[in-house]
This record gives structure tokens, sequence and C-alpha cells, in this order.
């Protein structure tokens, strides 16, 4: 392994996805723990979470200006875009995930299952079908600081699916420890998940794990990396099929086949990333109380 300035160069073959002379803006610190980027390039601007403080904050890279784009937010968490365009948001205060129409308006997508409330809809992402899947761990619910203190009422191990056409949810995995990032590689034919919660034991698995997908359903899971400096929160799968993930360090990324190829030292545990820009080559990184940036010869699996 060789270090260069920010980063841990562990394989040859990650130097051809940083930017050498590239360096980490921080563009934006005073959150009290930021979340969900979401890049919307018809708009020009990143979209992101301070879940604590009950806002959602716009970033504009025209003129490098952060203002409030939603409060009260719902301890909003992470975000992505539908196939129309449109916002979907998790929101760990009413404990759904919902749709922001074009309009303005709010739909609410799902906010039960089985007939009993979900815990906190942590993170989501949407496939091509117009399906949305989610992850609903407990944290919005452990006290009054990102959401409102409440018992459980789904197991907190869930990852649910809504049909895109019926909106019925259902349960594609019921046995994780904490579930709380994902994202499909670039063909869809995988599903990562984050694993982020401690077991009976008090040991944290640290993993992703990886799931083929077919007609709506996962099948034949197992881990695909575990992650060395912490556990795994948000993260983002590139053009190539890598895998840049979070980490209480920074970022680890890995190639397709889950080898470990290099570290992003960010300097405060990091909760999601994304990427954008006009060319989908900035990478936008929430990390404990900041909004940072840093350019990478990379891209986004899909440009929605």
């Amino acid at each position: 392994m060789t270090t260069q300035g920010l980063y841990d160069i562990i394989d040859p073959r990650f130097s051809s996805k940083i930017v050498g002379n590239a360096q980490l803006d921080e563009l934006y610190s005073g959150c009290r723990w930021a979340e969900g980027p979401v890049w919307f390039g018809d708009h020009g601007c990143l979209y992101f979470s301070d879940i604590p403080n009950e806002r959602v904050m716009r970033y504009l890279p025209e003129d490098n200006t952060i203002s409030l784009y939603l409060k009260p937010s719902n301890y909003a968490n992470g975000h992505t875009r539908d196939c129309q365009g449109r916002l979907v948001s998790c929101e760990h205060g009413p404990r759904r995930v919902t749709r922001t129409e074009l309009d303005g308006t709010i739909t609410v997508l799902a906010d039960q299952y089985a007939g009993k409330r979900l815990n906190s809809p942590n993170d989501v992402v949407v496939k091509s079908d117009g399906s949305i899947w989610f992850t609903d761990p407990s944290y919005g619910i452990l006290s009054d600081y990102e959401g409102y203190r409440s018992p459980e009422e789904q197991p907190c191990r869930g990852v649910y699916r809504i049909d895109g056409q019926t909106g019925e949810v259902t349960l594609v995995a019921g046995d994780f420890i904490q579930p709380n990032g994902l994202a499909f590689s670039p063909d869809e034919s995988l599903l990562y998940i984050a694993e982020s919660g401690f077991g009976a034991d008090g040991k944290a698995p640290r993993t992703l794990r990886v799931f083929d997908v077919a007609e709506g359903r996962l099948h034949n899971g197992r881990v695909f990396a575990v992650i060395e400096d912490g556990r795994p929160d948000g993260f983002r799968v590139d053009s190539d099929g890598w895998v840049w993930c979070s980490s209480e360090i920074g970022i680890e990324v890995f190639d397709p086949a889950g080898v470990r190829t290099g570290k992003i030292h960010i300097g405060q545990r990091v909760a999601n990333l994304e990427f954008g820009g006009p060319r989908r080559n900035r990478l936008f990184i929430t990390a404990t109380r900041s909004l940072y940036s840093l350019y990478v010869n990379a891209g986004p699996a899909r440009r929605p």
C-alpha cells in the first residue's frame, strides 16, 4: 500500500479512479448529521439532509452557495430520484417513504407493512422498472434526536420493495442487523446492501452484502466486502461497477469482485456520497457536520 495525500492506494488500479491534484473541498459546515445527498442535474444543484436540525439543504455549484430548501423536513434522511425525475425521500418523523410531485405535493408511498408502522426508513433507490427499494432500521426511533422516540413495530432487519405499478409493499430481505445504504449494479442484476448494526454479541458485522435480483426478488445473498474502518452507511456504485462506501475515516473503494483497492481520508465519519456536477465526476460527500466534494475519474452507474 502507498499513501498519496488523501489516498491510500492498496491496488494500483485505484490510481486510475483518482485525480492526483484534485483537492478535498469543504463546502459547508454546520450540520448535526449530514446525510442523503442527491444530485439534480436539471436544477443544477445538490440536495442533502441535516437530520437532527430537521432540514434539507441545497448546494448550487454555479455560485458555490448553500441555502435552506426545506424545513421542517420530517427528519428526512436518504433521497433519490425516480424515473420521472421526482424526489423520493425517507422520513424518520412520520416513518414513511414519500414522493414529491412536480407540483410540490407529497405522495406517501409506504408507511406500513403487514398492518404495522415502519420503523424509520433510511435509504432508498429506484430501479429502471419504477420499483422503489428501501431499508428500514430503527435509528430514527431510538431517541428524539433524529426523529421521535418510539417502540419498534417491525423487526429492524428489513429491506422492502414498492411495486412501481401497484404500489404494493413487499419484504425482500429480513435477516439484516440494521440495514442501511443500498445501491444497484450498473445493469441492475445485483443489489448491494450495507449492514450497520450490532449483533446480540455486541459485535458489528461491518459488511456489504450483495444479492442477485430477479423478478422483483432477491436471491443468493452473500458477503461482498467487509469494511475495515468502522461500520458502513451509505454508498454508491460507479459506471464500472466499483463500490464507493462510507466508513469511519472516509471512503473505502472496492472493485466489482469485492477487492479493496483504495481509501479516501475525509477527516470525519462519512454518512453518504453522490456523484454529481455537470459531468457527474464530482463526488459529493456528507460527513458528520459537513458537506465535502472531490473530483474523481468516475461517474454514477445510472444518470437519472
